[in-house]
């Protein structure tokens, strides 16, 4: 191979992989992909973080797969709690700042009938995702979903976690009350959460 053949092909390589680098990132910040406007009826509520009116609620995919742990996960096995589903990325910055307020409201929640669930997405290594877990005191399990497959399967159109950091809250019934395109504080998530435990 030629030296400049060689070189032109490291230019190549290095232009591959800056690119695949951004697009990895994209998704983690302050921008945010995807809405509820068009021809919806969700209630908008502030900011990022959207509430859905009772009766225009959605169901979700009963999501199934293994979980960071090893172990097999499945959405429909915590029917009837309110559940708590985080996407995350132990790369990801705002998924780092508000991990600890998931974990603190998780523990108080749980004999609330409130269940977290993660789904972790495009880390690659799964030690990386444990590291996190570890680190933040994270005892909820979540789904290992490096490639992003469980996320496709919400349909188009709907409130869908488009982002990293995303959360759905789902009512007793499974349905999508509320989804927050951002990192929660402790007090979003234990005002976003209120309503939906007190509920009958």
């Amino acid at each position: 191979m030629s030296q400049t053949r060689a070189s032109r092909r490291r230019t190549t390589l290095l232009a591959a992989g800056v690119a695949a680098g951004a697009l990895l990132l994209s998704g983690c910040g302050d921008e945010q992909t995807g809405s509820s406007s068009g021809d919806t009826k969700f209630v908008q509520g502030t900011g990022q973080i959207t509430k859905v009116a009772k009766d225009e609620r959605t169901s979700v995919p009963n999501l199934t797969g293994p979980s960071v742990d090893g172990k097999k996960l499945k959405l429909s096995d915590y029917k009837g709690k309110v559940i708590v589903l985080n996407v995350w990325g132990s790369w990801c910055s705002p998924c780092r700042a508000e991990a600890p307020n998931l974990a603190k409201v998780a523990r108080d929640t749980k004999d609330e009938g409130v269940q977290f669930l993660g789904i972790n997405t495009r880390d690659l290594d799964k030690a990386n995702a444990k590291a996190f877990e570890r680190n933040y005191d994270i005892d909820y399990p979540s789904f290992y979903d490096p490639s992003g497959k469980l996320i496709l399967k919400f349909p188009k159109n709907t409130l869908s976690p488009q982002a990293i950091p995303s959360t759905l809250i789902l009512d007793k019934d499974g349905k999508v009350a509320v989804r927050a395109l951002k990192e929660l504080s402790e007090k979003e998530l234990r005002s976003a959460l209120a309503p939906l435990i007190d509920a009958k």
